[in-house]
């Protein structure tokens, strides 16, 4: 265990690690994906695609065992149960920090299909990981500004077209899709500048989640409502890989799609008020819940629940 080393050298040490394991497993990423690529026949990509995936969860994997190596957190985890690695999912998840993103693959490792999230089509250029995220097909989007709707009208609705293609992928293999519904990090600055009805999270946003859902409904086994709770404040990227983070708590609330939460969003005005006032309730109990655990803190460090699942090892 390194989690002794001093703040800066923990976290020095520990991008190299990530930076090392990044190269080792997207050179064989990038290789098989340009033999997809060039091969277009369906079932050589489906297994490419299977492959593709079992090299992202030996990332994660790699990625974990760094964590276990040179940090000391406690993983209080809840809610677990019943998930099936081979199944389909939609994860809704509050978002916080960028840290977020290490915790849900911690969290879900092994448990369920490997994460794969909407990503801005300008992120596409970032050094080795757009790369890595193109050849597993995580879906680019790109908004188009209203000042250019204005102008070409025409293309309204491109940008729905794209984002129910790209959902269209999802269904030949499992797939668990990311979704962070609140559509960027939420600050208490932009808690009060956008005058959010909760304490601890921004409004979220309904329409992303509404179409994933129509467009995998049928497949999906469930919507795994993440809670995700850093007690000692939210943290910087580097204030968690330099190991100062003590303790780290994550509520998953599976919910099943019924039949009333699946319909056309922008055609059907009443569907979408419906949706708006479900995904509303979901973020209630949410920022509830969060002020619990908030409150809890002290008592929790001393007592931990016996359904807490210990993810020390994962």
């Amino acid at each position: 265990m390194l989690h002794w080393l001093p703040g800066p050298i923990n976290g020095l040490f520990s991008l190299g690690w990530l930076a090392a394991n990044t190269l080792l497993c997207t050179t064989p990423l990038f290789l098989l994906a340009f033999f997809k690529w060039v091969i277009p026949h369906k079932r050589w990509r489906a297994f490419c695609d299977h492959i593709l995936n079992g090299i992202a969860q030996t990332w994660v994997a790699i990625n974990n065992a760094g964590l276990a190596l040179t940090k000391r957190i406690r993983w209080n985890v809840t809610g677990l149960e019943n998930l099936q690695r081979r199944g389909w999912y939609m994860v809704l998840a509050n978002h916080q920090s960028w840290t977020d993103i290490v915790v849900l693959q911690k969290v879900f490792h092994r448990r369920i299909p490997f994460l794969k999230f909407f990503i801005k089509k300008e992120l596409i250029y970032v050094p080795v990981l757009g790369l890595a995220w193109w050849a597993m097909d995580f879906p680019f989007m790109k908004r188009t500004p209203k000042s250019v709707l204005k102008k070409k009208p025409h293309l309204k609705g491109r940008d729905l077209q794209e984002t129910i293609k790209a959902c269209e992928k999802f269904k030949a293999i499992p797939i668990s899709v990311m979704n962070f519904a609140e559509g960027t990090r939420a600050t208490l600055a932009k808690i009060k500048a956008q005058k959010s009805p909760y304490r601890h999270l921004l409004r979220p946003k309904a329409a992303g989640t509404a179409i994933v859902l129509a467009a995998l409904g049928q497949k999906l086994n469930s919507i795994l409502d993440v809670t995700i709770v850093y007690p000692e404040g939210t943290p910087s990227f580097w204030a968690f890989i330099s190991g100062k983070m003590q303790e780290i708590r994550v509520h998953v609330e599976s919910i099943p799609v019924r039949a009333d939460l699946v319909g056309d969003y922008f055609n059907d005005p009443q569907f979408r008020i419906r949706f708006q006032r479900w995904l509303n309730k979901v973020w209630e109990e949410k920022d509830r819940r969060i002020q619990e655990i908030l409150e809890e803190y002290g008592a929790v460090l001393d007592a931990p629940p016996n359904d807490a699942m210990d993810l020390s090892a994962a």
